[in-house]
């Protein structure tokens, strides 16, 4: 039930503190308002956090939240606060890992209480309204924790006090050794180790690594791929890598997880086939897939993976990207069945009938698209998918044949059996896109358009899209522009309706540093590296572990934060740290600074325990670790134009492959002499003119002869 006056979430610009703003539950904001009433009141607070598209936040809100009895009990009992995880990473992580270490799980919604000084007692996820078998409901826990407030005070004091020591005890083990302790440490033995892991846990027939429920975990993929061209390892490991990685690219792409109507990607799975998605949408999970594409098909030259990623980048173009240029931040996995239907469900905006598929496409070709797309009469969702039962008797549209196989099963030219089923889908498309649309958050984050901002960019280099440069260009103008103090080198979190006051996180500048290396190298403006430098700078300044290296989440400027922390998993979104050190990596071969560079080593050395530990943990870091022990290789391309043909035929032939340790550096104008030219002795010494695009390719500072031939480029190149 809504309330008939908004709370004071109206006020606030997150879309899913808006999507409470009428709860009957007194919402407050995180901050200094609802901690002085709970002090002045002494009152424990119930922290709720979540984010838009997060389905069973919609259900525990429709559940809980809507209740006028619950909304009553809350507002006499306890001081509530609304958090959006995506504005407030730094708050969801600090009571996430309290609740991941106190119940052995975690997720969202969650549901955290607390004393008026913000220590943790008690946590956890969703619950029920009322009771279950085997589980308390919301409001009996809710009249527990009252009851034992004004009962028993001081046991609820001494378990909050005692709780967040042993978390900060617990992270002290993150810290790692002193920076400055000299400890020589080699990770190369950590990528065999981390390979035989994956491979324990690797789904030889579906792709993907372990069961149900099936997540991407981009940074898995990006591991396994510079494995297959990292030169200090057998060649056995390469192959084994490139398979796995490349087998489980092509089953996702395959699966109901992509949406093979409107592009991107969901998501999760809940199955082990990637068939039935979890069906909302995340800007990051975009980002990083279409970079992961991209690099599988530099790597394979298969034409499958471009057309994966030019799909993932057509998707947020049109659908997650605002008219100023920012990208949004998700879609959510409910929507309305048909206009004016009472309640939403999951996938609704998805999922078709046979009839349906039938009415669109007529007789003459709904053979063939139910035959390639799995397409059912009763269904082909498995039973048991959906707790809700909300998907019994859909299909969700999954490749069960390839182009080939459709071909000669329905004894038709390849090319035209995949004209037809272009034109399937775009008929269905133009069908599905007169249903009510999710839910948008159109909140800009300024760390997944850093991400986004990478994935347009490569993809503007490796597909030769100029559009997709257009897009990364505008996106970081954008950034710039609206979230960025030119004068203190500070970055703000999220825009929404204009800038948050959210001082930006260790994420926001890392991310958007990749970005901005990647758009650098797509268009060659030496601005972007003196943005990148600038942020790095800043992010040294505020993030950086003085006493052990690595990265903090936040700064220590917040003091309703109880734990500074440094994130030690690559998950969804890889650790700061972890993407600081390419990053750092790639500025010092970029700049030639050996600061940076050892910079880089410091961050990986502070989590050289956790890494021994647990490889399998931070993917991306051993990444960055390998990288360190290469070799520095640069490409740098002189021509007497930037426009010149010979030029972007090099340029080509420098994109189509793939090479991790490879920096690109274009001179063809004054601008990046002046720029590059103090940094790089051979810059330096280039002639003022050339007659033609000459290529000069460097190892560890030796360079070979130039060339000016792509075929000859590409010897040289074939030898990294």
């Amino acid at each position: 039930m809504a309330s008939s006056s908004p709370n004071r979430l109206a006020r606030e610009k997150s879309p899913y503190l808006l999507q409470h703003a009428h709860n009957p539950v007194d919402w407050f904001p995180w901050g200094d308002e609802a901690f002085a009433k709970a002090r002045a009141e002494d009152k424990p607070i119930f922290l709720s956090i979540g984010y838009s598209t997060c389905h069973w936040c919609h259900v525990m809100e429709h559940e809980s939240f809507e209740s006028a009895a619950i909304a009553t009990f809350l507002n006499e009992n306890y001081v509530s606060i609304k958090v959006d995880r995506e504005e407030r990473p730094d708050v969801d992580q600090v009571y996430m890992t309290f609740v991941q270490a106190t119940t052995g799980h975690g997720g969202w919604p969650m549901s955290v209480w607390l004393t008026p000084d913000l220590r943790p007692f008690v946590g956890g996820t969703y619950f029920p309204p009322t009771d279950v078998p085997g589980r308390p409901g919301f409001i009996t826990i809710l009249r527990r924790i009252a009851e034992l407030w004004k009962t028993d005070r001081k046991q609820i004091d001494e378990k909050a006090h005692s709780l967040l020591a042993a978390l900060r005890e617990a992270e002290k083990d993150t810290e790692g050794s002193p920076e400055d302790s000299g400890v020589s440490w080699n990770p190369i033995p950590l990528l065999r180790l981390d390979l035989t892991q994956y491979s324990r846990m690797f789904d030889s027939a579906e792709g993907g690594f372990g069961g149900a429920p099936k997540f991407p975990r981009p940074v898995n993929l990006q591991f396994l791929l510079h494995l297959a061209k990292q030169k200090i390892k057998p060649q056995q490991d390469s192959e084994v890598a490139r398979g796995m990685a490349l087998h489980t690219l092509r089953k996702m792409a395959a699966g109901g997880m992509h949406d093979h109507l409107g592009g991107g990607f969901h998501r999760y799975s809940v199955d082990a086939e990637w068939h039935v998605p979890h069906f909302e949408k995340m800007l990051y999970d975009q980002a990083q897939l279409a970079q992961v594409y991209l690099t599988a098909y530099q790597l394979s030259g298969e034409d499958l993976f471009a057309k994966v990623a030019r799909n993932i980048l057509q998707y947020v173009e049109h659908d997650l990207t605002s008219p100023q240029g920012g990208f949004y931040s998700a879609e959510d996995a409910d929507s309305l069945p048909k206009a004016g239907a009472a309640k939403k469900s999951e996938g609704a905006f998805y999922i078709w009938t046979h009839e349906e598929i039938l009415e669109v496409l007529g007789e003459d070709r709904v053979e063939e698209f139910c035959a390639v797309y799995g397409i059912e009469p009763d269904g082909n969702v498995p039973p048991g998918s959906d707790p809700h039962g909300e998907l019994d008797g859909a299909n969700v549209l999954i490749q069960r044949l390839t182009l080939a196989e459709a071909a000669e099963r329905f004894k038709r030219p390849v090319e035209n059996m995949e004209h037809r089923l272009h034109d399937d889908r775009s008929v269905l498309l133009a069908k599905r896109g007169m249903r009510p649309r999710p839910h948008l958050d159109d909140k800009i984050l300024t760390a997944w358009n850093g991400l986004m901002i990478g994935a347009f960019a490569r993809g503007a280099q490796i597909l030769g899209e100029p559009t997709h440069l257009r897009t990364a260009q505008k996106a970081a103008s954008f950034i710039r522009e609206h979230l960025f103090n030119a004068t203190s080198g500070e970055l703000l979190r999220s825009y929404r309706e204009g800038p948050s006051t959210i001082p930006g996180f260790a994420t926001d500048y890392v991310f958007l540093i990749s970005g901005l290396l990647d758009l650098y190298e797509a268009d060659f403006n030496p601005e972007w590296l003196r943005w990148a430098r600038q942020l790095q700078d800043t992010l040294d300044l505020h993030f950086w572990d003085q006493a052990h290296g690595g990265y903090f989440s936040a700064t220590d400027r917040d003091p309703a934060i109880l734990l500074r922390m440094k994130e030690d998993y690559d998950g969804a979104e890889p650790t700061p740290t972890s993407v600081a050190t390419i990053n750092l990596l790639r500025l010092a071969n970029l700049l030639h600074n050996e600061v940076f560079l050892d910079h880089a080593r410091r961050a990986v050395r502070a989590f050289a325990s956790r890494l021994e530990a647990q490889p399998f943990s931070m993917p991306l870091l051993l990444v960055g670790a390998a990288l360190l022990e290469e070799a520095p290789a640069h490409l740098i391309l002189h021509s007497p134009d930037p426009a010149h043909p010979g030029l972007a035929a090099l340029l080509a032939e420098a994109r189509r492959v793939y090479i991790p340790q490879l920096v690109i550096i274009q001179i063809a104008d004054q601008a990046s002499r002046d720029f590059f030219a103090p940094r790089h002795t051979l810059i330096e010494n280039l002639p003022a003119t050339c007659p033609e695009p000459t290529a000069y390719l460097c190892e560890n500072y030796t360079c070979q002869l130039p060339v000016t031939k792509p075929e000859d480029l590409q010897k040289l190149l074939a030898a990294l």
